[in-house]
């Protein structure tokens, strides 16, 4: 069974630490929520772990090689979709994905695999300045899993989007996890928030393990 090991992640902005020493350790197949208010630090954390920001301390451990220090092991192993949707604007879906996927493969997977599932199909043809939210959003998640990433750290996936796009992108969540991939979730979202093994809440710079019973209205009092 694959893990996964985050140890003593710190991160300062002048002289406010904003990520005191983040720990956590997660197994294959589960999806772990991070959740918190916004400005607490979830971005910072998922970027830092996608190798987007540096870390002023602390290690992110695949099979106990640190992928902060190991980009070439980083790029195999994960798989990151920020907030923002980092797509060529004047290219369709297609040319976008030709950016990440072969022909043949890209084919397949848009026949019967990741990018059927995300439903692409709809709009293969479509410049990305002429799509909808959630159509960016569904093509950014479709490049971003290009290289079959074990891991996936996703930013508030589906914020702002209609019903059938969460529900899409929940879906591939749970095909996802069920295939052994590990997901870091940072989200606001009560669906994603359900679909979570484990829950931590990130605040003052901490991440503390929270036991999620179904309850928003109790949640949001301890963000």
């Amino acid at each position: 069974m694959s893990q996964l090991r985050i140890k003593g992640i710190k991160k300062f902005y002048k002289k406010r630490e904003v990520l005191q020493g983040i720990d956590l350790q997660v197994s294959s197949g589960k999806c772990i929520g991070i959740l918190g208010a916004n400005g607490s630090g979830k971005s910072t954390l998922l970027a830092i772990l996608a190798g987007v920001l540096k870390a002023d301390e602390g290690e992110f451990l695949w099979q106990d090689k640190d992928m902060l220090k190991d980009s070439p092991l980083a790029e195999k192993i994960i798989g990151y979709v920020p907030q923002g949707t980092p797509l060529l604007e004047e290219l369709s879906a297609w040319d976008n994905l030709l950016l990440w996927y072969d022909k043949n493969r890209l084919k397949k997977e848009l026949e019967d695999g990741v990018l059927a599932m995300l439903g692409i199909n709809e709009f293969l043809k479509v410049p990305v300045c002429k799509m909808s939210g959630g159509m960016k959003k569904r093509l950014a998640i479709g490049c971003s899993v290009a290289g079959n990433p074990s891991v996936l750290l996703m930013d508030e996936p589906s914020a702002a989007l209609d019903l059938q796009c969460k529900e899409r992108i929940v879906t591939y969540i749970k095909d996802f996890k069920a295939h052994g991939g590990i997901v870091l979730l940072a989200t606001h979202d009560a669906q994603e928030i359900e679909i979570c093994d484990e829950w931590y809440i990130l605040k003052e710079g901490v991440l503390h393990p929270y036991e999620f019973d179904g309850n928003i209205h109790y949640l949001v009092g301890k963000l």
